[in-house]
This record gives C-alpha cells, sequence and structure tokens, in this order.
C-alpha cells in the first residue's frame, strides 16, 4: 500500500457490503480510521471484524442513512473517537428494480428517493457540519452517483433522475464549501458486481453480457475498482479538484432504449 490515506479519519455509509464493503478495505490499508455505516448490523460487524484482523482502524455505527440522528451520531463517533473527520464516502444505495415511468408507483418512488437523494443530502448535511467546525480544517467528500444518472436508461427512471441529483447537490456543495476548504465530487461508476447488480441479473439473466458489451473494456468493473477511484479524490493527491464527477465505467456508451 502507498499510505494514500494515512492519518485521515472517513466515514463510509453503506459499508456492509459492495462497493462501501471494498471502499472500507482500501481505506483502511491505505492508513485511514475508518467509520463504516450500514442498517444491516450483522454484515457490518463483519466487515469491520475483517478490517481489525487485517491490522486497520474502524469504528462500526449501525446506522440509517434516511434518519438525521443516526448519521449524526456516526459523524459524532468518529470526532470522538479521532478527533475529526477528513473524508466522507457516501455510498448508501438503492435500485429502482426497473418498470416503465409511468408504472412506477409512489412507494417505489419514494423509497428510492429518500435513500438515493435524501439520504446523501442528510450525510452531507452531517458531515459538513464536522468539517466546517471552528478549528476542524476542512475535508473531502465523495457521493456515489452512477452513469445512470448522467444519461437516461429505459426502466431506471426514478434511479436515474436521483442519481442525477447526486451529481448537481455535489456541484452545490463544491460552490459552497471550497473557500472552508472542504472538497466535494461524485463519482459515476458503470456496471459494477455488487449486490445490486446481482439483483438485476436474477431478473435478466442477459443484462451483465449486455452492458459489459457496452463498455470500452468489454467487461463489468470490480467493487475495488470503484473504491480506487474514491480513495484517490479523498486524498491529498486530489487536491484541486472539486466539483467534478469522475466516471468510472470502463468506456460505457449510453444504454439502450
Amino acid at each position: 500500500m502507498t499510505d494514500l490515506l494515512k492519518g485521515k479519519t472517513i466515514l463510509i455509509t453503506g459499508a456492509s457490503s459492495g462497493i462501501g464493503a471494498s471502499a472500507a478495505h482500501l481505506f483502511a490499508r491505505e492508513g485511514a480510521h475508518v467509520v463504516i455505516t450500514a442498517r444491516r448490523k450483522a454484515e457490518l460487524e463483519q466487515v469491520a471484524e475483517r478490517i481489525a484482523a487485517d491490522g486497520g482502524e474502524v469504528l462500526a455505527v449501525q446506522a440509517d442513512t434516511t434518519d438525521a440522528d443516526d448519521l449524526s451520531r456516526a459523524v459524532a463517533g468518529a470526532v470522538e473517537r479521532w478527533g475529526r473527520l477528513d473524508g466522507a464516502l457516501n455510498n448508501a444505495g438503492r435500485s429502482q428494480g426497473g418498470g416503465r415511468l409511468a408504472d412506477v408507483t409512489d412507494e417505489t418512488f419514494d423509497a428510492v428517493a429518500e435513500v438515493n437523494f435524501k439520504g446523501v443530502w442528510l450525510a452531507m448535511r452531517a458531515e459538513l457540519r464536522a468539517m466546517t467546525a471552528e478549528g476542524a480544517g476542512g475535508g473531502s467528500i465523495v457521493n456515489v452517483s452512477s452513469i445512470g444518472g448522467t444519461f437516461g436508461a429505459a426502466g431506471q427512471s426514478v434511479y436515474g433522475a436521483t442519481k442525477a441529483a447526486v451529481i448537481a447537490m455535489s456541484r452545490a456543495a463544491a460552490a459552497e464549501y471550497g473557500r472552508e476548504g472542504v472538497r466535494v465530487n461524485a463519482i459515476a461508476p458503470g456496471a459494477t458486481m455488487t449486490e445490486m447488480m446481482a439483483g438485476w441479473q436474477q431478473r435478466d439473466p442477459s443484462i451483465v453480457e449486455r452492458l459489459s458489451a457496452l463498455a470500452a473494456l468489454g467487461r463489468p468493473g470490480q467493487p475495488d475498482e470503484i473504491a480506487e477511484a474514491a480513495a484517490w479524490l479523498l486524498s491529498d493527491r486530489a487536491s484541486y479538484v472539486t466539483g467534478m464527477t469522475l466516471g468510472v465505467d470502463g468506456g460505457t456508451a449510453p444504454w439502450p432504449h
């Protein structure tokens, strides 16, 4: 490892699996103190145990990303344990599950928007308050969007809209907090082999093959590849990068209709 994040305290939401879990392991190996959150307590604790067994510094906080009190408690735990919050990867997300726009129910819309949009806003609010507190010295936030938020995909109208909102919100926050030493960026993964993709594959066994055909690299991404991009953005090596959306999609062309 390169000590890319040495000494930094970084919060990760949605860290019980997929990109979040991969990021937690990577950040710890790169020298960060990691605060991991997720709704699923057992899975979260397993991630924490593996990080600790590898010699990493980790604090696990069961938290629902749609609950402002939970997120404030996680941020407070980071500050109490390590004195400050230097970075955050807001990764928790939810799939739409398909369906054309006119067929999406109110319940599905609310559930997707609550996690993918409001949840990121709630997390950023708590994180920004800590990073801009007197004596804090700023920090870096990376929000996980999606290529679905940069161009439309059939069957993903609500999901894509929430991910586009994350990009816009990240840019706005970058403009608002840059002079207080906070950088805010987004990453837009392409098809990545996470639990969400596994769920899509159950409904449509050909989806990975079809999405891979759209990527210049001809394959889906792995969670650790997405985590590597986030690690760089959170590090001091990206010190002049803010308000940007980094595509981590293997060179994926727009999805077909």
